[in-house]
């Protein structure tokens, strides 16, 4: 099958109709991609399996994306992976510049998603390979190593970024223990066994917090409305952007798809991991969280590369590397197409069209993007009592939406009015939110190595990955402080000679 076959209008018009419902799907707070890929597969029955792939392919990326708007434009991500963009994002936003943000955002995800899947093509043996290596003993690794760019994230306050994180981790211990069976902090309510909810949590923080804030500062919102218009000569800085920081695009897309093919890492923990090395490496990195480009270029190449590299594990060893190829796995065997290493000789045909897809829904996904960024730009325009009224909506809706339980909506408005809170009093919320993320895995893959070990702690530092992973952790903390010391040691060096 060639790639000019995919454009013929039984692929082309669903693979299209598909990638504006993850427009609707990423700029509504709570609905994830997951959900969309959920609502998607269906449809597909009776599709042959391209077009079926064409549309689950191009709503993932496209919602992705679209989560970027409403964090960018209103302080509240739509979906979990864009939690990041509500940092650098927003506050260019707030400073007339969301437009320029948004679009270099949109490129940046094509470019991110177009080597991303590069990667996926030529790479997939060999990062599968790595990706397999990880057992419970990186896996913590890697969560420690999450936490710690909590520090980073707070610009001159690392203590309360870390008080954040601390506070994300203690949320994530609620519910009934994975482990061992008991439940925890539940205080004998039903609903608080299975644990808090991380999406209606994120929505009460970003979203129902800013409302409060507007309910305080009555034209903050009203300005970020005027803020969302185009102006001259945009288009222009963003490939400037884009050419000044290429390297930066290209190093953020290849490390959002090395976690993307770590099972169960996904594309949020990529934008988060790619934030933080990406401000750890910079000579700027006062400026990370104020509206610095970078700080906008890295999660967003990252995120969307990452969608890629879920799929290395899932086509090479059948093994799903998040929810949304957990789901994909499901629809290939619908399609009578099994995933593993015998799918590139068995189904090459379906291989190379899956490649190809995945490649053209990147040159779609900028015009159904502008779109997007568009709509919703016109969407701020309205009165502001009334975008008031539709985020709170929205978010009700999207906190309902995850489990069809209203006690979600309590634990947005808790955490809503707990956000605010933090934030009058200079804590940070991204640390939290973070913390909540990457609790569990921190916690599980502790207990559970602790558990094959006996108790031992060598198996925690006697690997390799685990050597460079500890090594990470402590650059994240004491990296300035190396780097001074190297600075003075070689000014010294030099005086000498």
């Amino acid at each position: 099958m060639t790639q000019w076959a995919l454009l013929s209008p039984d692929i082309l018009l669903p693979w299209i109709l598909s990638m504006l419902l993850g427009v609707v799907v990423g700029a509504t707070p709570g609905l994830s991609a997951t959900m969309a890929v959920a609502l998607i597969i269906p449809m597909t029955y009776y599709m042959t399996p391209l077009a079926g792939l064409a549309m689950i392919i191009g709503v993932t990326f496209t919602s992705i994306f679209t989560g970027d708007i409403p964090a960018t434009l209103i302080r509240i991500p739509g979906t979990p992976a864009s939690g990041v963009a509500v940092l650098d994002s927003h506050e260019l936003a707030k400073q007339g510049r969301a437009t320029m943000a948004l679009t270099l955002n949109l490129l940046c995800s094509a470019i991110g998603g177009f080597l991303g899947v590069t990667c996926l093509v030529y790479l997939s043996p060999p990062l599968s390979k790595i990706a397999l290596r990880f057992t419970h003993f990186q896996y913590f690794w890697l969560g420690a190593f999450g936490l710690s760019v909590s520090a980073a994230l707070s610009m001159k306050a690392p203590l309360r970024g870390v008080i954040s994180a601390c506070l994300g981790l203690l949320v994530s211990t609620v519910g009934v223990d994975a482990t061992t069976g008991y439940p925890r902090f539940h205080f004998g309510n039903a609903d608080l066994s299975g644990g808090i909810s991380f999406v209606p949590a994120m929505i009460g923080l970003f979203g129902v917090s800013e409302v409060l804030k507007s309910v305080h500062f009555p034209s903050t919102l009203q300005r970020r409305a005027v803020d969302a218009q185009k102006r001259p000569g945009e288009l222009r800085e963003v490939f400037h952007h884009i050419a000044w920081n290429k390297w930066l695009i290209l190093r953020s897309s290849i490390l959002g798809t090395v976690v993307g093919a770590l099972p169960g890492a996904g594309a949020d923990i990529a934008a988060w991991f790619s934030y933080g090395v990406e401000k750890r490496l910079s000579r700027e990195s006062e400026k990370f969280g104020s509206g610095h480009v970078p700080g906008v270029i890295a999660p967003t190449s990252a995120n969307n590369a990452a969608v890629a590299g879920t799929w290395i594990p899932a086509l090479v060893f059948g093994i799903p590397g998040d929810s949304v190829t957990a789901l994909v796995l499901g629809a290939m065997i619908m399609y009578n197409i099994r995933p593993g290493p015998m799918i590139f000789v068995e189904n090459a045909d379906i291989v190379n069209g899956l490649f190809s897809i995945a490649y053209i829904s990147q040159i779609l996904l900028i015009p159904v993007g502008y779109l997007g960024i568009r709509v919703f730009a016109w969407l701020l325009k309205m009165p502001k009592n009334l975008v008031m009224g539709g985020v709170v909506l929205f978010s009700i809706v999207g906190s309902f939406a995850i489990n069809n339980n209203p006690f979600d909506i309590l634990i947005m408005t808790v955490f809503g009015v707990a956000g605010y809170f933090l934030e009058k009093n200079d804590i940070p919320l991204s640390p939290m939110i973070l913390g909540i993320i990457l609790g569990g895995i921190l916690e599980n893959n502790l207990r559970i190595g602790l558990l094959k070990s006996d108790g031992s702690i060598l198996p925690f530092v006697d690997n390799p990955l685990c050597i460079f992973m500890i090594l990470c952790v402590v650059f994240v903390f004491s990296g300035d402080a190396i780097i001074r010391a190297a600075s003075r040691a070689g000014i010294k060096a030099i005086r000498k000679k």
